[in-house]
């Protein structure tokens, strides 16, 4: 499934009175054409394609700075490195295969249903949340 990426990340910086400079407008482009959820590493290794003078202090001060603003959200997979998408106005949840790292995005109506329902019976209003479901693909577990 593949989100439909709000305003762009350099138009969301702009809005917020970001002053954005070459390096910062490279990593905004580079997060905002991901359609995976890169790692600070990674994201340095894309930047500095195209930009060979970026550092990576650099890509982790901005990265935060996009944090910070509500631009970027941070999702920790449980592989001890931080990973980052686009906010998006729209809820997903996330499937993560732990044989690959692939994270794959979804929508559930189902799924949104029950947590509002379990949360009524136990006498809250369902504000917000995560889902992360991990997984190894169907195929691994017959060869067991």
């Amino acid at each position: 499934m593949t989100t439909i990426k709000p305003t762009s990340i350099e138009a969301q910086c702009a809005a917020k009175g970001m002053r954005m400079t070459e390096q910062r407008r490279t990593i905004a482009r580079v997060l905002n054409d991901s359609d995976d959820h890169p790692d600070v590493e990674e994201l340095y290794r894309r930047c500095s394609k195209i930009d060979s003078h970026i550092s990576i202090s650099t890509v982790y001060r901005t990265v935060k700075l996009f944090e910070d603003a509500g631009i970027i959200e941070r999702h920790d997979f449980r592989e001890g490195r931080a990973r980052f998408e686009q906010a998006s106005d729209s809820h997903h949840d996330h499937l993560i295969n732990l044989r690959t790292g692939e994270v794959i995005e979804f929508q559930s109506e189902d799924i949104e249903r029950l947590q509002r329902e379990i949360a009524r019976k136990l006498g809250y209003q369902l504000v917000d949340h995560r889902l992360e479901l991990y997984a190894v693909p169907l195929n691994d577990e017959k060869k067991r």
